[in-house]
């Protein structure tokens, strides 16, 4: 029996092998690593109600949306406010698109991740208790108060939702005033507020009409129930059976009851 004797491989010679084949690291790579892991983000444009917005994402989920004029003062935004490094993409990823698309265009239930790193714990309630109000429908800053459990945070709410670093996908459009009138508006203002909710299929100027009327809640006269005037109930009350109302006290005096969607008592639980 011949016995081959083999030369034991040395260390030095696994890193002679391995150093014929390394190759540069793609210049992408680290940036992309960044994007991945949240600690950058990449941006584009999208399409919206009101025009072009910018919007800007990461690993995480979508980080900004907003309307600055062009990309250098989008991107001078984003580093102020948020504070982390940001780069343009040629697209959005497409099932990021997808699921972005869905919510700008009022869908609620659209699975999409959100960054909302740096807002405070009540921020981030606030936000996420705006995205429960349904696409076309309204709802008091102090609903948002009470049904997180703080209804004397009214201004609070109003600050939260005046900071909300993605409008139109935390829907913070759907929050007016007590009185019913529209509000201002962090993307742009009131005229984009109304522009928006008539998207959803809301009619501002008739809910403001209302409002300036002093009428608050809408009641059936059928159902004993009286909604928030954007309701979906209340919305499908037929004028013959519709009852104005211009407080839930005169509604409780007719012997009606709040209505279990749009819940109105939790406004006057926050008042």
């Amino acid at each position: 029996m011949t016995t081959t004797h083999r030369t034991p491989i040395t260390v030095a010679d696994v890193e002679a092998a391995l150093e014929t084949l390394r190759v540069p690291a793609p210049e992408t790579l680290a940036p992309a690593t960044l994007v991945a892991v949240g600690l950058a983000d990449e941006y584009t444009t999208l399409d919206s109600p009101i025009g072009p917005v910018y919007a800007a994402w990461n690993g995480r989920g979508v980080s900004a949306i907003a309307s600055a004029g062009d990309a250098a003062a989008f991107e001078s935004w984003f580093r102020r406010e948020i504070g982390r490094q940001l780069r343009p993409a040629a697209k959005v990823p497409t099932r990021l698109a997808r699921a972005l698309a869905r919510r700008i265009a009022g869908d609620r239930h659209a699975r999409l991740e959100v960054d909302l790193r740096g807002r405070t714990e009540f921020e981030q309630a606030v936000l996420r208790k705006a995205l429960e109000i349904p696409r076309g429908e309204v709802r008091p800053y102090s609903w948002i108060a009470s049904e997180i459990g703080r209804p004397k945070a009214v201004r609070a709410v109003g600050s939260a939702l005046a900071h909300n670093p993605v409008p139109l996908v935390m829907p913070c459009h759907r929050v007016v005033r007590a009185d019913g009138m529209i509000g201002q508006y962090s993307l742009g203002g009131p005229q984009n507020k109304r522009a928006v909710l008539s998207s959803e299929g809301l009619d501002p100027e008739a809910m403001e009409e209302l409002a300036r009327a002093g009428i608050r809640y809408i009641g059936s006269d059928t159902t004993r129930i009286y909604c928030l005037p954007s309701c979906r109930n209340a919305r499908r009350v037929t004028d013959r059976h519709k009852v104005l109302l211009p407080s839930i006290a005169a509604g409780r005096a007719r012997g009606y009851r709040g209505c279990k969607v749009c819940r109105p008592d939790a406004a006057i639980a926050a008042a």
